[in-house]
């Protein structure tokens, strides 16, 4: 689930936990290609298509826009289902779009889109998606959840180090063209990363302070209640992030 919409939850009082990360990095910002656009300034006037307000995505062009000087008002924003981005960018019924992949990649692939930004070029150490955990499973059946964020950790190595192959596991459960997912895994080969999954405090709070502050969120929550970190592996090192 994304970040902002699990820290949604608890805000509404819904018991979840945040035990781990999906991954890092992994989205893009992707403008058509007959725009000269080098920056977000460049797109003034444009429509801009993001998955959800809820969506992290939608907090990193916040600070994007913080950083340049734009206002939200300068860009025509919209909601867009990320599998329905590709197909409106090529058809020119919006001009730029900021969403996880593969969807970023398949307008690269069909030659109607460039990369603008990469999500790490923007937030280092970008987190989007985390593995959200009832706790009434936590507390009824926590070797599962061990087990489960174990089986994440694990996978997410062999990832980093079997792309071409994880490329050809992972397609046909996505229903995803094998090429679009090898290209996303490997140009450039940290567009996405599957290592240093253990949210730290201080990067979930920023993402807390920015939700706040965007009104996704009304009220503050604490870390203490949202992070559950007991079912990580010893092994598994905490994320080293430099925050720009």
């Amino acid at each position: 689930m994304i970040a902002p919409l699990a820290m949604k939850l608890r805000e509404q009082g819904v018991p979840v936990k945040i035990a781990y990360l999906g991954h890092r990095d992994g989205s893009t910002v992707i403008v058509r290609k007959d725009l000269p656009a080098k920056s977000l300034t460049d797109l003034r006037g444009k429509t801009f298509a993001i998955p959800s307000k809820y969506s992290n995505q939608y907090l990193v062009i916040t600070k994007l826009m913080e950083d340049q000087g734009v206002k939200p008002e300068e860009f025509r924003f919209v909601e867009l289902p990320p599998p329905d981005m590709p197909s409106a960018l090529a058809a020119k019924a919006i001009d730029a779009y900021f969403i996880g992949e593969p969807h970023a990649a398949k307008a690269e692939l069909d030659g109607s889109g460039r990369v603008l930004y990469h999500a790490k070029d923007i937030w280092p150490g970008f987190i989007s998606c985390v593995l959200v955990v009832t706790e009434k499973l936590i507390n009824e059946r926590p070797e599962v959840v061990k087990d489960l964020v174990r089986g994440i950790a694990e996978s997410g190595e062999w990832a980093e180090t079997h792309r071409l192959e994880a490329a050809k596991v992972v397609s046909p459960y996505f229903r995803q063209d094998e090429k679009v997912v090898r290209y996303v895994l490997t140009q450039p080969p940290d567009r996405v990363s599957y290592r240093m999954l253990t949210p730290t405090d201080e990067e979930m709070e920023r993402i807390h302070q920015m939700a706040l502050k965007a009104g996704i969120l009304t009220k503050p929550i604490s870390m203490r209640d949202l992070l559950d970190r007991r079912f990580i592996p010893d092994d598994i090192k905490p994320a080293n992030i430099q925050v720009q």
